[in-house]
This record gives structure tokens, sequence and C-alpha cells, in this order.
């Protein structure tokens, strides 16, 4: 994510020598990279030259504090302008209503239908509501398909009905429906199409004057850069929506669009979709953005994301396990699927600060794991549960099973092995303070 615009800006910073102030040579020089860095990251023009004259304006003359060298000043001053262009704090979705109407809105391939499912597991794990999914795109018979696929994974009913190609009737009716079976919130997922046009334009105004949704949310691939902002523009001068959702964050995005929108339509961003997985969908937070695209991770998200995957009663009994030499192929396997349903294993080392940088050019990807995978699947259920018997033959069994080799086969357990030692280890105090940490994040939630 945003891995060409953290380059450049870190490479603008290193312009700036000098010590005791910010002089107006090493300033300019510097902002003229990182106005060079953004217009490549496809933000708008007239953003662009506001955003540097006011970092500008702020720079020019201010005292260099303590031990903070000009540059790691500079940093903090365009960190700080970062979060005032994307919405300087987070914005929380209206649920309020009886039930609660949300209305999907954007062009076709933006990933609506994606994000309704996302949104619906998102608002039921987290918030505790019992959503209803509407299929409004009647002129795709795929979108209607790949709603119910999504609703069968989280468990949420959908509303359609076959033949009807008025999304407006749909949409009213859905909501009926929603008041009839207890649903507290209702998404409406609209048609796109590959370009703004006026019959798409019409048909979602009717459904917003018909269902007088609760909040409006916009969907924007953010891979489209400058275009997203003027699509965002084009549909919010027609709907007045509520706020932005940015797809496909995890892909070759410049940073346009999350830079861009929130100046351009003043409306916040609320949302950020990452990947295919259901619940790889967060909150969107400006200065945990900003620390990201200045190359400076996210540690707050990641342990976020760790603490959601954390069950206190199953590490008590893994701890046990471990104290007791008791831990296996399944326990190791059972691990490897948490830190799977976390999301991108790229994305989320680039939260750790100091990694992102370190890792651009290597290829890790989510098929990471799957020839350990393999390997475990191949053992027989007596051999997962105890590794030691493990001998000669049995490893070119699993190695013929695996489609691997002896040689990888012999280095995954003894990699097995020092993990075993290494967790009987640090079992003790170490991991009791860690499962205290986890308990007191999961108290404040």
């Amino acid at each position: 994510m945003f891995e060409s615009l953290t380059e450049k800006l870190e490479q603008s910073f290193k312009k700036i020598k000098g010590d005791g102030k910010l002089t107006e040579i090493n300033v300019v020089d510097a902002l003229k990279e990182v106005r060079r860095a953004l217009l490549d990251a496809d933000v708008n023009y007239n953003i662009v030259k506001e955003f540097t004259n006011k970092v500008k304006e702020k720079a020019l003359g201010t005292e260099v504090q303590g031990e903070l060298k000009p540059n790691q000043l500079m940093i903090k001053l365009v960190h700080d302008e970062l979060i005032t262009l994307m919405g300087t704090s987070e914005t929380e979705v209206n649920l309020k209503g009886d039930p609660a109407i949300i209305l999907i809105a954007g062009l076709q391939g933006s990933g609506k239908t994606t994000f309704s499912g996302k949104f619906a597991n998102f608002i039921k794990t987290q918030k505790g509501k019992k959503p209803l999914l509407v299929a409004g795109d009647v002129y795709r018979p795929a979108a209607i398909d790949q709603l119910k696929v999504l609703a069968e994974q989280i468990d949420v009913p959908v509303y359609t009905e076959e033949g009807e190609k008025n999304p407006v009737k749909i949409a009213k009716a859905a909501v009926k429906q929603a008041v009839a079976n207890g649903n507290d919130v209702v998404i409406i997922d609209t048609a796109g199409r590959l370009a703004v046009d006026e019959e798409m334009m019409n048909e979602i105004s009717n459904i917003k004057k018909e269902t007088n949704p609760t909040e409006i949310l916009f969907v924007v691939d953010s891979m489209t850069g400058q275009d997203a902002v003027n699509t965002a523009k084009a549909f919010n001068d027609r709907l007045n929506f509520d706020g932005v959702v940015l797809t496909k964050l995890d892909g070759d995005t410049r940073g346009g669009a999350a830079l861009s929108i929130r100046y351009t339509v003043d409306k916040p961003i609320k949302f950020v979709s990452t990947g295919e997985k259901i619940d790889a969908l967060d909150i969107f937070y400006p200065s945990r953005m900003a620390d990201r695209i200045l190359g400076m991770g996210d540690i707050v998200s990641l342990a976020e994301k760790l603490q959601a995957q954390y069950d206190e009663e199953e590490a008590r009994k893994l701890q046990k396990k471990i104290l007791k030499d008791q831990f296996n192929f399944n326990d190791f396997l059972a691990q490897i699927q948490q830190i799977k349903k976390m999301g991108n294993l790229k994305d989320l080392a680039s939260m750790i600060p100091g990694v992102g940088k370190a890792i651009k050019n290597l290829d890790i990807n989510d098929d990471a794991f799957k020839e350990i995978e393999a390997i475990i699947y191949s053992m027989t259920p007596f051999e997962r549960e105890n590794p030691q018997v493990i001998n000669g033959s049995r490893r070119r069994r699993i190695a013929e099973g695996s489609g691997t080799n002896v040689t990888i086969v012999n280095r995954l357990l003894k990699q097995f092995e020092e993990t075993r030692k290494l967790m009987k280890l640090m079992s003790g105090s170490g991991a009791r303070r860690l499962a205290g940490m986890m308990s007191q994040m999961k108290k404040r939630r």
C-alpha cells in the first residue's frame, strides 16, 4: 500500500540539511520533491499546491526543539498536514433507525457487492446488529449470486425478488420484510455502470427518495486514482452521500484517491477494504493512514487485528499444553489458520514500523503456508498428536503425500521442534503479561 509514494517522500526528507531551524532553502527543496511525489500518486494539482503551501508556511523559521533534526521536524509537519487533509479523525457510520437503512452506491467493478457482505459481517460481529442484505442490482445476475454466497458465509439473510426488474420496488419491499423479521439494519446493494450516466443516477436517486436511507456510502476503487475523485464528486452532487469506502487498498494503489476525496467532496472516508476475505474491512483512521504513508507502520491496527483473533480460553489451554511439552501439529496448524484470518501477509508485515521498506521487493503472498499445511495434512491424526513418532519411513510417506521431498519435511520438523522449545521457554511470566495485556484491550473495546 502506497509503497511508491512512501519511498519518494522519504527521499524528499533526506534533502533537508543543517541544524537549529528549517531554512527557506532546504524547505523549498524538500517540498519540491514532496510536490512531485504527490502528483505522481495522482493527487489533484490544486490540492498538492495548497498542501505544500501550508507545510511551507508552518515550516519556515520553525526552531528545532531538543534532539530533533530538521528533517524529522519536516516529517512531523507533513504528517500533521496529511491527517488534516484526510479528515483529522475517524467517523462512525450511522446505524440509528428502526431499521437503519444503508444505501451502497458506486460504479460497476468498484467492489460494492463485496463491501456489502463485509459491512454486514462487520456490523453483525462488531456492533451486534441483525442485518438484511438486499440484492438491488437487477441487471447483473452474478451480483445477486455473489451476494448470496457472501451472505451464506456470515449467516445473514438476503432479500431478492425473482423476475422483478424494478430496484425501487425491491428496496421498499425489503424494508417491510426487515421490520416484520426484526432485522435492524437494511443494506441495499445497488447496480453500477462502467461510467456515470443519467439512467443510473435517476435510479439510485429514486431508491434514496423512496427508502429515505439513514446513510449513503459511496464505494470507490482506490486504484483508479484521480478518476475516482471525479466520480465521487459526480455522485455526491446528485446523492449528497454521507461517507466514502475505499476498496482494493491492497493493490498497486498510488494513493491519490485516499488523499484527495475528503478535500474534494468534504465527506469522510469511513472504511477501507483490502482483499476478498469477508473480514478484511477496517475503519478509516486518518492518523494511522498518515503513519503508513510516511513509512511509520501501523502498530495499533496490527494489535487490533491480533486482539480480534485472540481467545482467552483457548490461549490458557494452549499455554498448559506448551508447559507440559504437549504442543503438537494440530496446535501448530490452528495458529497458522489464525494468522491467515488476519489478512494479507505482506500488508500485515508492513504495519510493523520499519518493516514495510525492508520487504517492499519481497514476494509475500497468502500461499506462503500452503507447503506447510500440505505436509501437516499428509500426517495421520496420531502423527499430528505425537510428532516424536515420525521416523524415516513416515517422513518419506509424508513427503510423497504432500508433493514435497524428505529434505523439506525434515526442515519443517526441525523448525517445529525449535519453535516448541522456544514457546516453552517463553510461556512463563512473559506469556502471562501478554495475556494480561490482551485481556485489558478486550475490556476497553
